[in-house]
């Protein structure tokens, strides 16, 4: 998968607004994204810890490497992502 790039389009009003109480927009943009994938990383690696170490059919070892535990993770057959869940949930 490669990297994942987005635009974000803040008209001038709401620019100006903004302006009032933030320095930097990108920056806030920036370190917004940046806290967001910190808490979906704790939360992934806490609730598939979790279930790794309750499945006794998996016997190998956790990854302690983030990319190596969520690679091993997403390639389970059990794993379903969010827009996966919905879309059952929904039926």
């Amino acid at each position: 998968m490669a990297d994942l790039i987005i635009t974000v389009t803040i008209d001038d009003t709401d620019q100006k607004c903004m302006k009032n109480d933030l320095l930097d927009l990108d920056d806030w943009v920036q370190k917004a994204v940046d806290g967001k994938k910190n808490n979906c990383w704790k939360r992934f690696q806490q609730e598939w810890t979790t279930k790794l170490m309750n499945d006794d059919s998996f016997t190998d070892p956790i990854p302690s490497n983030k990319v190596a535990f969520v690679n091993l993770v997403t390639a389970r057959t059990d794993y379903k992502d969010r827009a996966t869940r919905d879309a059952e949930e929904a039926k």
